[in-house]
């Protein structure tokens, strides 16, 4: 009924650049979530520079916050930005692992593919 077409897995040379550029973009993701994280905790809650990265890379990675804010606008940044970074680290781990499950499905796809052939 559906005619499948066999496509091989990459070789270990294009497995290795796909996960690379995977990497790359999941470290934009998660680059660009800290620079906004570092900039509100700066900007809105007062903190110092240094403060500030270490609360937004905190929250990002779901460790929870280091310094007590005194500000309002200090505090609705950290009640937003700690529900984005849920997103964001999830969405970073998605994109991290995305070729390797992929890879695992096509290989187990194929090995059910060549198991079906040998029975017909």
């Amino acid at each position: 009924m559906f005619e499948h077409h066999k496509e091989p897995l990459l070789n270990r040379k294009e497995f290795i650049s796909r996960l690379l550029r995977h990497l790359g973009f999941g470290s934009m993701i998660l680059s660009l979530s800290l620079g906004i994280g570092t900039a509100g905790y700066h900007i809105l809650g007062k903190l110092r520079c240094i403060d500030a990265f270490l609360n937004a890379s905190m929250i990002l990675t779901g460790m929870g916050p280091v310094n007590q804010l005194e500000t309002d606008g200090g505090k609705l940044f950290a009640a937003f930005y700690a529900l984005f970074s849920g997103v964001a680290f999830l969405t970073f781990v998605g994109v991290l692992f995305a070729p390797i499950y992929h890879r695992f499905l096509h290989r187990f796809h194929l090995s059910m593919e060549d198991e079906d052939d040998k029975a017909e």
